[in-house]
């Protein structure tokens, strides 16, 4: 018997025993080694050939290419002998592996025409096809599951409208109850708490779970969150008004920070998963052009979600009292849902279920000592575990540097639309008509972003394009410290060319934001994507939690300046540290992008 060990960088098992005669048994050492030579020098092996039964194994046709492969003859013996440490369990995977007989004559000693280095390498030059620059380019465009990326568009749409409405009509409600800005701020920072430690174990156990399934779980968890939460509101102003000192003893209040951390856990862990996964399989991770196209997409639903959303709140909340407001937005969350949990199923469908996950893949995860799901009795003591292995992980991903821009944007949080800047610029004297379109035209940049994000991808790549994005921002907000340092604020002209600066950074900023997504989709194995991806929001969320707690401590307007000087070096050191990874790439760099234009040279 013979036996042929077929070895590559992932797997090695034996492939199949085959039969030789005696004559062909007795090969020289000397041919066994040129033998090897060639195969290995080729580094590809086609096999054709009809087979019988050998010991338990069926016959069948097969042909086999096999890359990046180390073919070597271990032992060659007489047909008696037989070696026990064969067997058919060793062939046995969690993946399907063919069993192959070959010829005798494939062993020749002299000459091998198949694996002559000249002769093969031109007749495999002549078979492979080779696309145009024009094809490339269309390939790249083209989505894998066109029409189930359409359905999953839908899906978001349902859902982030509902969504988005929520997140206004929430502090919107809180506020007409209570005048203090109290209640909000430790809604707002218990949700923060509860997403940094919350946020690894739920994007683990993501990992773990098949995506359908726990997608539509989350939707159902998020939704009774938001209802909960609804109920406690209404209840909270059909009751007789409490006093400032007492709100926050009520239990009614507790259970709305409860229900509202859980409902901004669930939509992180779901927004995680459309960004960092299901896009990715839809559009195709080796399609560059398609996938940042599908990213843009998604970053435009968010933005006109959150667009129609605040303004249908906010013009129902101007005509009706609150409590009508928040049984319409009730209604509206659980007619959604529905329609939620049959997009989602449509879409696994359009796609051919390459949203289910590999069944070898799981149980490749079970066995992992990484990846481990805890036991039911012993979940809560993994929680620390999870949380640690989150954070490796994190620190351990290939695209680390710009995931940690992403995160030093998030301590921008003055030069940017938000509550900060509305009070600085309330204290101004401005009119509110115009700190409303200040916002509106900071979103409309976000939604412009969306499409300037696909053409610079196409131009310059990838990781070029993030490159512009960023210091694009960092060199618009440089202009309008400079311009607020000045002192000429006081004037209405300086101002407003204060904010037109801030209004176009963000389009630098929304165009990072997309292009970075696709950095880390395409760094990010898909494994642990909901991990990786947690982590990240919980790191950023820390990161807020910093900026916000420096602007309490620093909370007169006078120190506005300070904190506008730190926003823009948070914003200044994004820039440089994404343009060091870009300008000095490791290996890893260069095999994960290899498809960039930087490393097509």
């Amino acid at each position: 018997m013979a036996i042929v060990a077929v070895t590559n960088s992932q797997l090695s098992f034996n492939l199949f025993n085959l039969s030789v005669t005696r004559r062909e048994a007795s090969i020289s050492r000397q041919a066994a080694s040129r033998i090897r030579h060639r195969f290995s020098s080729s580094r590809w092996l086609n096999l054709n050939s009809p087979s019988t039964t050998t010991h338990s194994f069926r016959s069948f046709k097969s042909r086999c290419s096999i890359t990046n492969t180390d073919v070597q003859f271990n032992h060659v013996a007489t047909e008696d002998e037989v070696p026990e440490d064969i067997s058919a369990t060793e062939i046995s995977c969690c993946c399907s592996i063919p069993i192959v007989q070959l010829k005798p004559d494939v062993l020749e000693t002299e000459s091998l025409s198949i694996l002559t280095g000249d002769t093969y390498v031109d007749s495999l030059l002549t078979t492979l096809p080779v696309l145009s620059e024009e094809e490339q380019q269309a390939l790249a465009a083209t989505p894998a599951h066109p029409e189930g990326l359409y359905a999953f568009y839908a899906s978001c749409l349902a859902g982030n409208l509902v969504e988005q409405l929520w997140n206004f009509a929430l502090p919107s409600a809180i506020a007409l109850l209570h005048p203090s800005l109290l209640p909000v701020a430790v809604i707002c920072f218990f949700t923060k708490l509860v997403i940094i430690v919350g946020g690894p174990l739920v994007g683990k156990l993501m990992d773990h779970s098949p995506r359908v399934p726990s997608y539509i779980f989350l939707n159902i968890v998020q939704a009774a969150a938001q209802l909960l939460s609804a109920a406690m509101i209404i209840h909270a102003h059909m009751v007789s008004s409490a006093s400032a000192s007492s709100v926050l003893r009520h239990p009614w209040f507790a259970v709305l920070v409860l229900a509202g951390a859980i409902e901004r856990l669930s939509g992180v862990a779901l927004g995680v998963a459309m960004e960092r996964d299901w896009v990715v399989l839809l559009a195709g991770i080796n399609r560059p052009i398609a996938l940042a196209q599908a990213n843009a997409v998604l970053n435009r639903i968010d933005l006109l979600c959150e667009i129609a959303g605040t303004l249908l709140f906010g013009i129902l909340l101007s005509k009706y009292d609150p409590v009508t407001c928040l049984k319409f937005a009730a209604s509206l969350m659980m007619g959604s849902l529905p329609v939620m949990i049959s997009l989602t199923w449509l879409t696994n469908k359009l796609s051919t279920g390459v949203l289910d996950r590999a069944r070898c893949s799981q149980s490749c995860c079970r066995t992992s000592d990484e990846g481990q799901l805890p036991d039911a009795d012993n979940f809560v003591n993994t929680g620390l575990e999870a949380i640690k292995l989150g954070w490796r992980e994190y620190v351990q991903q290939p695209v680390l540097p710009a995931s940690l821009a992403c995160v030093l944007l998030y301590f921008n949080v003055v030069l940017t639309p938000g509550s900060l800047m509305t009070a600085f610029l309330t204290q101004r004297g401005l009119n509110p008509s115009v700190i409303g379109s200040f916002s509106g035209l900071c979103a409309f940049m976000g939604v412009a972003a969306t499409f300037l994000s696909a053409t610079l991808v196409r131009r310059f790549g990838i990781l070029k394009a993030g490159a512009v994005g960023l210091i694009f921002q960092a060199s618009l907000l440089t202009i309008a410290v400079a311009v607020y340092q000045s002192g000429s604020l006081s004037q209405k002209g300086p101002l407003l060319f204060f904010l037109c600066l801030i209004v176009l950074s963000r389009l630098g900023h929304m165009s990072y934001d997309i292009v970075g997504a696709q950095i880390l989709q395409t760094g990010i194995p898909s494994s642990k994507a909901n991990l990786i991806g947690t982590t990240e929001i919980s790191v950023a969320s820390l990161a807020e939690s910093v900026m916000l707690g420096v602007a309490i401590i620093a909370n007169d307007v006078s120190h506005f300046g300070f904190l506008a000087m730190l926003s823009l070096l948070s914003v200044v050191g994004a820039s440089w540290m994404f343009c060091q990874w870009l300008l000095n790439p490791t290996e890893e760099q260069r095999n994960l992008f290899s498809f960039d234009p930087q490393f097509q040279l």
